[in-house]
C-alpha cells in the first residue's frame, strides 16, 4: 500500500503508524514475532525510511515494539506493562480532561450496577463472595470482581479501560469493605435507587 507523500509530514507519521498497526492484525501476529525491517516497511508502504524510523520509535517508547541489536524489531508482550500510565502522562495532564474521564468512568458505573440489578438472581454466588470478602480486601480487587460479572463484553472492557486510567490520576480511593457490602446487600435486597445511593456514597459523590 503506498501513501501519498504530498500529504504533511505529521499526517504521513500517523498513516505508518495505522498501517503497521492493520498488519499487525491483519497478519496475526503475536508478542514475540518479528516486523518487517526498516527497509522493507518504506519499499511496501511508499514512503522515506526516516518516517519510518520516527513512527517505530514512538511505538517503542509506548512498550508495544522492542528493538534487538542485531536481530530486528519484535512485538512485545505489553499488557504486564502500565501502557495506560504511560499514555495518560500524555494524555490526562489536562484537569477538564481527568474531570471527563472521572464523570464517564462513575456514569459508566452505574449504568453497569443497574445492568446487574436487573440480572441479580444470575450472579448471587459472587454476590455472597463479595458479602463475604475479607475486611482488609484491596479495594480494585473488590470492584475487578464485582464487573466480572457483566455479561456485556464491551460494556466490561469500557469500565476496565476507564478504571486504568483512574490510577494514574490517583483519584481512586480504597474503599471500606462495609461499605462496599452495602452496596452489594443493595443489589440482592434494595431498589435501584438504594442501588445507586448506596454508590454514589462508595465514590463520595456531592449529591449522595
Amino acid at each position: 500500500m503506498k501513501m501519498n507523500t504530498s500529504r504533511s509530514q505529521s499526517k504521513v507519521y500517523i498513516e505508518i503508524v495505522e498501517s503497521i498497526r492493520e498488519m499487525i492484525q491483519k497478519d496475526g501476529l503475536q508478542p514475540g514475532d518479528r516486523l518487517p525491517s526498516e527497509r522493507e516497511l518504506s519499499e511496501s508502504l511508499g514512503v522515506g525510511r526516516s518516517s519510518v524510523r520516527e513512527a517505530l520509535r514512538s511505538l517503542e517508547l509506548l512498550g508495544l515494539i522492542e528493538t534487538r541489536r542485531g536481530e530486528g524489531t519484535f512485538i512485545r508482550d505489553f499488557k504486564d506493562h502500565r501502557l495506560v500510565e504511560l499514555l495518560s502522562t500524555f494524555i490526562l495532564t489536562d484537569g477538564k480532561v481527568q474531570e471527563d474521564i472521572l464523570h464517564t468512568l462513575f456514569s459508566v458505573e452505574q449504568a453497569c450496577l443497574l445492568l446487574m440489578k436487573r440480572q441479580a438472581t444470575f450472579h448471587t454466588d459472587v454476590f455472597n463472595e463479595l458479602l463475604h470478602a475479607d475486611k482488609n480486601e484491596n479495594g480494585e480487587h473488590l470492584w475487578r470482581k464485582l464487573f466480572s460479572v457483566l455479561d456485556n463484553r464491551l460494556l466490561m472492557k469500557i469500565w476496565s479501560i476507564l478504571y486504568e486510567y483512574v490510577h494514574p490520576l490517583n483519584r481512586e480511593t480504597n474503599i471500606s469493605v462495609e461499605s462496599f457490602q452495602h452496596l452489594i446487600q443493595a443489589l440482592v435486597n434494595g431498589t435501584e435507587e438504594d442501588v445507586i445511593l448506596q454508590y454514589r456514597r462508595i465514590r463520595n459523590l456531592s449529591d449522595a
